[in-house]
């Protein structure tokens, strides 16, 4: 298994659901964590809580305001995370959002929003963070979704975008894999967060969790070098409908 101590990872989307869950898996396994939310209310609260895990950790994190649909809030969310942590060898592009609608009904504000969100925003962050992980030798995984090879009436925009995450990392780990580069694209199925305006509560026990999400990304940072999980679909096991 590769240590993990004194790894430094960056995670956008991260003041909850699943980049929350991501970056306290991390950060209770000695990686430090920068991680980035629209909102700066939201960031200023969640780099707080997280705080007392990486004090209790030794491991260190940073709260960053930016939006990944801005090229230029990410190069300098990458400048800063770069400048409190150090080098970035793990990059988790966390980000996205969900807009429902027939074709004929999808609005080109919730078209772009989608898409630059969903697919362009990954571009952003890998573009910025690339050279940190060539020097490093460094692993950037992607958050799909089962939406990204299973597509469903209503989700022209939500599939588009996630079947372009799928291909864009998996095209990009051919680009990147001769520098020692790792990518792998996680896809989940139904998790239990705040996506599309969801209160997650008791009756969510039968999806993934967010700490599940947490789990794979430390069991996939911890795999031996030569072998590499490229893509990774994750189902519930039980689902409400699953009938014998």
């Amino acid at each position: 298994m590769i240590h993990l101590k004194h790894k430094n990872a960056f995670i956008t989307g991260g003041t909850k659901g699943i980049g929350l869950g991501i970056a306290e898996a991390l950060l209770i396994n000695g990686i430090s964590v920068a991680f980035t939310g629209r909102e700066q209310i939201s960031v200023n609260s969640t780099e707080k809580a997280l705080k007392l895990l990486a004090d209790e950790h030794n491991t260190k994190v940073i709260g960053l305001t930016a939006d990944v649909r801005n090229y230029e809030d990410m190069s300098r969310a990458s400048d800063r995370a770069m400048q409190a942590l150090g080098p970035i060898d793990c990059v988790i592009a966390n980000a996205g959002l969900g807009h429902f609608a027939p074709v004929h009904e999808m609005s080109l504000e919730h078209w772009h929003q989608t898409i630059d969100t969903n697919l362009t925003g990954v571009f952003y962050t890998l573009k910025v963070l690339a050279e940190s992980l060539m020097e490093h030798q460094g692993y950037f995984m992607s958050i799909s979704s089962l939406a990204g090879t299973n597509f469903f009436a209503g989700g022209s925009a939500y599939n588009a975008s996630k079947f372009g995450v799928t291909g864009f990392t998996q095209a990009s780990m051919l680009d990147l894999r001769s520098y020692g580069v790792k990518m792998t694209t996680i896809m989940p199925g139904s998790v239990s967060t705040y996506f599309n305006n969801h209160q997650p509560d008791d009756s969510d026990h039968w999806k993934i969790q967010k700490e599940d999400l947490g789990q794979i990304v430390v069991q996939l940072l911890s795999m031996h070098p030569r072998s590499l999980p490229s893509k990774i679909e994750l189902r519930p096991t039980q689902p409400p409908s699953f009938k014998r």
